[in-house]
Order: C-alpha cells, then sequence, then structure tokens
C-alpha cells in the first residue's frame, strides 16, 4: 500500500491538494488529507499528479532492430515522459502480420515492458502494401488496431478491403499517409528551404491527395479511419470537412510538427528529418489551430529511436525519425500551456482522454477513487535542459536537446508500482 501526500490534482480546471492512497494496484482513496500507518509515504510535495500519459504511436524496434531500442528501453523512455500506456507499431522483423506473430508480440511486450505496451497488427503482409493480413484473425489475438504504418497504402483496393475487414472487428485503422509517385526521392518539405540546401523536397500532396481518397473509402465502410502524424493545412481541411459530414474520422499530430517548421532547418542536419518532414510556417499553425478546436483529437510522438551513426549522416543518407516520447509533454506543456496558448486540462484531454476514448483502451483518464494507479508525478515550476546523457531512450536523435522546459517527471506509477523515479537531489 502506498501513500502519495500533497500532490496537486486538476479538478474542474483548478489544481487542488490531494493525498492519494493506492492499494493492489488502484486508487483506493483521494482525500485532503490521509493517515494511513502501514503505507509506504512518497511525498510529492505539492507538484502536479496526473494520470499516466497514452501514446498511440511509438517504434521499440524489438524484433529485429534492438540496436535502435528494445521494448525495455523503450518503456524506461516512456516511463521518463510520464506514459504509463503506449501503442506499438508494427515495423520490425518478423513483421506481426499473422495471429501466431501477433501472440508473439504481445507476450514479448508483457515480458520486457515497464508500462503498458499494446499491439499495432501490420495492415498487409509484411507491410508491403499489397496484400491485405488476416485482420480477423490479429483482432482476435489481441491486435489494439491496424497500420501499414512507414508505408503508404498505394492501392485503393488494398486500403478499401483493409477498412472493410477493421470496421467488421471494430478497431481502428491507422493511416501513414504517403503516394509514393509523388515521393520522388525527397527528404525535406518541398520549398525555398529544400531549394537553400540542395536537397530533394517532398510534396505536401503526398500525404493530401492520399487523405481524400481513404477519407472517402472511411465514408462508404464505416470504418474508424485515423490519421497518423498529420502535417499539412490541406490535411486539416479535409479532416475538418469529414467530420462535418460524420465521417468517423480521428487524427493525430506530433510534438515536432507543433514546434517546429521547416524554417527550423538551418543547415544539412538529420536531427531534423522526419517523415513527414517539417512542412511550412502555415501548415504548423494550421495544426495547431487545429488541435486548439478539436479537429485533430490527440497528440502522439511517433517516437522513432536510431543508432547514433546513422543519423550523423546527412539528410541524403540518414533515416527518418527523431525520439520524442521523453519531451512531449514537457516541450507542450512549457510553449502551449505556460504561454496561454492552451488550458492543462485541454493538453492532457488530447495526451489522455482523447487516445483512450479512440482506442478503447482500458486505460484511467483522472485521478479517481477506483481507478488503476496509472500515474505520472510531475513538476510544473522548476525549469530544466534536455540532454542527452539523461534519456532512457537509446537513440538520442532529438531536435530539442538543449531546450530548456518545464513539467519534468518525477515519478511514474504503473499499476500501483513506481517505475520511474527522477534522480532529484
Amino acid at each position: 500500500m502506498q501513500l502519495i501526500k500533497n500532490a496537486q490534482i486538476l479538478l474542474e480546471n483548478q489544481l487542488i491538494t490531494k493525498d492519494v492512497l493506492i492499494d493492489q494496484g488502484k486508487i483506493n482513496k483521494v482525500s485532503d488529507h490521509i493517515d494511513y500507518a502501514n503505507a509506504e509515504v512518497f511525498e510529492a510535495n505539492g507538484l502536479f499528479l496526473s494520470a499516466g500519459l497514452i501514446d498511440v504511436h511509438v517504434h521499440f524496434r524489438e524484433p529485429g532492430y534492438e540496436y535502435k531500442e528494445t521494448i525495455r528501453s523503450g518503456s524506461q523512455a516512456a516511463a521518463r515522459g510520464g506514459f504509463t500506456t503506449v501503442i506499438a507499431m508494427p515495423n520490425l522483423n518478423p513483421v506481426p502480420d499473422s495471429e501466431e506473430k501477433i501472440n508473439a508480440q504481445i507476450l514479448l511486450n508483457k515480458a520486457n515492458g515497464l508500462v503498458h505496451i499494446e499491439q499495432y497488427g501490420a495492415l498487409s503482409n509484411g507491410l508491403t502494401s499489397t496484400h491485405v493480413t488476416n485482420i480477423e484473425g490479429m483482432s482476435n489475438a489481441g491486435a489494439k488496431a491496424f497500420t501499414n504504418d512507414g508505408k503508404g497504402v498505394q492501392t485503393a483496393d488494398t486500403m478499401l478491403q483493409a477498412m472493410i475487414a477493421a470496421k467488421h472487428v471494430n478497431k481502428p485503422l491507422a493511416a501513414h499517409l504517403e503516394d509514393n509517385t509523388l515521393i520522388h526521392s525527397g527528404v525535406m518539405n518541398a520549398g525555398q528551404i529544400a531549394e537553400r540546401l540542395a536537397l530533394p523536397g517532398i510534396t505536401g500532396l503526398a500525404e493530401s491527395t492520399q487523405l481524400a481518397r481513404d477519407l472517402v473509402l472511411a465514408r462508404a465502410t464505416g470504418v474508424h479511419y485515423h490519421v497518423a502524424h498529420i502535417s499539412t493545412k490541406e490535411s486539416v481541411s479535409l479532416v475538418r470537412m469529414a467530420k462535418k459530414e460524420g465521417v468517423h474520422v480521428t487524427a493525430e499530430v506530433s510534438p515536432h510538427h507543433l514546434l517546429l517548421s521547416e524554417e527550423s532547418i538551418l543547415l544539412d542536419n538529420a536531427m531534423f528529418k522526419m517523415n513527414p518532414p517539417l512542412r511550412s510556417q502555415q501548415d504548423r499553425e494550421a495544426v495547431v489551430a487545429a488541435l486548439l478546436d478539436g479537429t485533430i483529437d490527440m497528440v502522439a510522438t511517433d517516437h522513432a529511436p536510431h543508432g547514433e551513426e546513422e543519423k550523423q549522416q546527412s539528410f541524403l543518407e540518414a533515416p527518418f525519425g527523431i525520439t520524442g516520447i521523453e519531451t512531449s509533454f514537457q516541450l507542450l506543456y512549457t510553449h502551449f500551456v505556460k504561454t496561454g496558448i492552451m488550458t492543462l486540462k485541454t493538453l492532457l484531454e488530447r495526451m489522455i482522454d482523447a487516445p483512450a476514448t479512440a482506442f478503447q483502451l482500458e486505460a484511467p483518464t483522472a485521478v479517481v477513487e477506483g481507478a488503476r494507479a496509472d500515474l505520472a508525478l510531475f513538476d510544473l515550476e522548476n525549469e530544466y535542459e534536455i540532454e542527452t546523457n539523461e534519456f532512457a531512450s537509446k537513440g538520442k536523435n532529438s531536435p530539442f536537446v538543449g531546450w530548456k522546459v518545464y513539467g519534468k517527471t518525477i515519478a511514474t506509477w504503473v499499476d500501483g508500482k513506481i517505475v520511474y523515479k527522477d534522480n532529484v537531489k
């Protein structure tokens, strides 16, 4: 039994100091003052206690790419970021594209994970974008949703058949939008910055044209269609229109697309290389506005660790992707909540409530009696600098290193057990 003393909890958009008693993995009591003789006491000292954050888009790389990340290191990074539930992508080796492979992956996640790790099943065999997998079998085995992540589905019929199957099992289908015929070996957003750096560009049409196709198919099938890492103003407009027309569509945006634009890329520095790429300032402003008005439902990090040598290469050779799960809440709290652009309540809704609801997760969304004790304690008052030597992830590939932020994670509980504790002095 644990007793968290003097934690601030968000109640009706106000921070109120409460004690929280944890027993057998659940919140037993929340009150102004709790004394319990046999409890292990954790003194929160007025720090902010929240339900654990949820990330529906992470890459933990195991099996197949353990030099980039492992399930253990990825889940340690999640806990350090304040996340207690994640959904892991299927771009692994072997790809979890069958009932047997999903079973094996779920067992591996449970054996090595420190947080709750749900699993995406592959939409197509081997993520090749051609033949649709046995979605019903993988759903029965425990796949939480389905995706072709990392590769756009190139044929409309493949997407249509996948949507029909996902609708049948009532599971979300998450889309990485990328029309290969419009990529032209691009490595960053097409525009003046790419021209100045003499790098091939990727037009935003590669995303939005495929999204337009998929939204028509989603309307026809009634599937829950989820847009991964949305990045352009055209895509935002399409999602906004589709929602008004009753299409069952949700969307996520990554912190880097909210905070950075192509103008952030001053040199050929692959720490700024991700897919979709950093877009124009207009695109950035559009996704921020859409997150505020609810057109974009949630934040997801697209946590994508790579080996150090890989990301030391130029834009032309380095892989796409950056890490993000250890800095997501902190960056958004600092740049949106502390500046008054967004309330803390809204940020938590986008990082907890919306993903839990959309993906039918059992994760708790508030610090209330009877809820599973998945909790995160944050220091909202003291500034600190993002440093790679403090990362729990194997991946150090972040463009935010050196940024000063608030909201450091002090402790994280999963099922009532502390899985991360900051080395505060």
